[in-house]
C-alpha cells in the first residue's frame, strides 16, 4: 500500500482499534507522536515497532523534537537547549556554534532513529524578531546568516545520524505576535521585506539541499489572501518555482486556529493539498481525522509520493547500548550537556 497524503495521532501509548482502523487507510501515510505517546524508551520502541508493522512501506514516523521547550520525548533522551542557546553561542563564536549544532543533530537523529522515529520537524528558520509568542527562543536568531549556517550545522549532524530535516515555518513565522495554534495570524509585510529577510534561510537551505518544509499558517494579504500553506502562490509560484524546492512539503497542523480560514477539515486538507503539500497533518482531534479519512478524495502523484519516501530515516544503531558505546556519540553528548555551563568543555572555546 502506497504513502497517503494524511499525517495523524493516536491518543496513548499502545495502539487501539480505532487508531489501527486510522493507520491502515489508503489516504493515511504517517503518525507524529507526542509527549502522552511516550514514558520510555523501551515503550516507544515497541509502539513504533507496531506502527511499522501495519502496513508497507511503514508509514512516516514523525515528532517535534526541537529543544529546549519543544521536545517531546525527555526521559531516557539527551536534553537539548532550545535553539537560542547556539545563537548566543554564535555571537562570541560562530565555529564552535556551528559545531555544537552539528552535534545536537547527530545526538537527535542518533536517539530518535534507534527508537524507529523517522523524522524531527526541525530547524526552525524563522527569524528571531523578538516579538513572536510561539517562535520566541525555538529560534536561532535575528540574524539571517546565523540561521542560515546554525541550521546547516544542524542538517549535517541529522544527516550523519540517518534523518532528513524539516525547515519550519515557510515563509516565516517570526514577524508577528500572534500564535497561530489560537489564532488568526497576519503579517502586513510586503513581498520586498520578506525577501530580503525571512526568505534567506529558506533560500539558503534549499541550496545546501534540505528535503522537507513545512509551511505556516500565517496570511500575507500583500500576497496572497490565503494563509501560505494553502496559497499556491506561495507553495507554488515561491517555494517550488522561485526558490527551486523539490522536497516534500508538510502542512502544519490542520486542526490549529489559524488553519480555520476554511471551515471544514475536508476543505482544509483539500486546499492545502491543491496549493502544493505533499503531506498533511491533523492532529488531536479524532473526530476531524476520521471525518477527513471518510471525505477526502486525492490522488497522491507518484513525484509526491517519491518525495514522501525520501523522508523515511536510515538506522545506523540497532540498540541505545551500542549506541551509547560509540565515541563519536558519547562526545556529542558530553559537548551537549556543557552548553551554559561556564566550566563546561567544549572544542573552538
Amino acid at each position: 500500500m502506497s504513502l497517503g497524503p494524511v499525517m495523524l495521532d493516536i491518543g496513548g501509548t499502545v495502539l487501539t482499534e480505532d487508531d489501527k482502523r486510522r493507520l491502515q487507510h489508503p489516504l493515511t501515510g504517517g503518525i507524529i507522536l507526542f509527549s502522552r505517546n511516550f514514558t520510555s524508551q523501551q515503550q516507544l520502541m515497541a509502539l513504533t515497532q507496531e506502527i511499522k508493522d501495519l502496513r508497507t512501506p511503514h508509514l512516516l514516523i514523525a515528532v517535534d523534537q526541537e529543544g529546549g521547550r519543544v521536545q517531546r520525548f525527555k526521559d531516557d533522551f539527551t536534553r537539548l537547549p532550545a535553539m537560542r542557546e547556539l545563537g548566543r553561542i554564535w555571537d562570541k563564536n560562530p565555529s564552535r556554534a556551528c559545531h555544537v549544532s552539528k552535534q545536537i543533530g547527530y545526538v537527535l537523529a542518533t536517539e530518535l532513529s534507534v527508537c524507529g522515529v523517522d523524522l524531527s520537524f526541525t530547524p526552525v528558520l524563522d527569524v528571531d524578531y523578538g516579538q513572536s509568542s510561539v517562535i520566541g527562543d525555538r529560534a536561532f536568531h535575528r540574524d539571517t546568516q546565523a540561521i542560515s549556517d546554525l541550521a546547516h550545522a544542524l542538517m549535517a549532524g541529522l544527516r550523519a545520524g540517518g534523518m532528513q530535516a524539516v525547515g519550519k515555518h515557510f515563509p516565516g513565522h517570526g514577524g508577528i505576535k500572534a500564535d497561530s495554534h489560537f489564532e488568526e495570524s497576519i503579517d502586513q509585510r510586503r513581498f520586498a521585506d520578506i525577501e530580503l529577510d525571512d526568505l534567506i534561510p529558506f533560500q539558503r537551505m534549499i541550496d545546501f539541499g534540505v528535503a522537507g518544509m513545512m509551511a505556516a499558517h500565517v496570511i500575507y494579504p500583500h500576497i496572497d489572501p490565503l494563509p501560505a500553506g494553502f496559497s499556491r502562490k506561495w507553495l507554488q509560484a515561491i517555494l517550488r518555482e522561485r526558490l527551486q524546492f523539490d522536497g516534500c512539503i508538510f502542512s502544519d497542523d490542520l486542526s490549529m486556529q489559524g488553519a480555520t480560514y476554511f471551515k471544514s477539515i475536508g476543505d482544509r486538507a483539500f486546499a492545502a493539498l491543491d496549493a502544493g503539500c505533499d503531506m498533511v497533518l491533523v492532529c488531536n482531534d479524532s473526530q476531524a481525522a476520521d471525518e477527513l479519512l471518510e471525505t477526502l478524495q486525492w490522488n497522491t502523484t507518484a513525484v509526491s509520493l517519491a518525495r514522501m519516501a525520501h523522508m523515511h530515516g536510515k538506522k545506523h544503531f540497532v540498540s541505545y547500548p551500542k549506541l551509547r558505546e560509540d565515541p563519536v556519540y558519547v562526545q556529542a553528548v558530553h559537548e551537549i550537556s556543557a552548553i551554559g555551563d561556564p566550566n563546561g568543555e567544549l572544542p573552538f572555546s
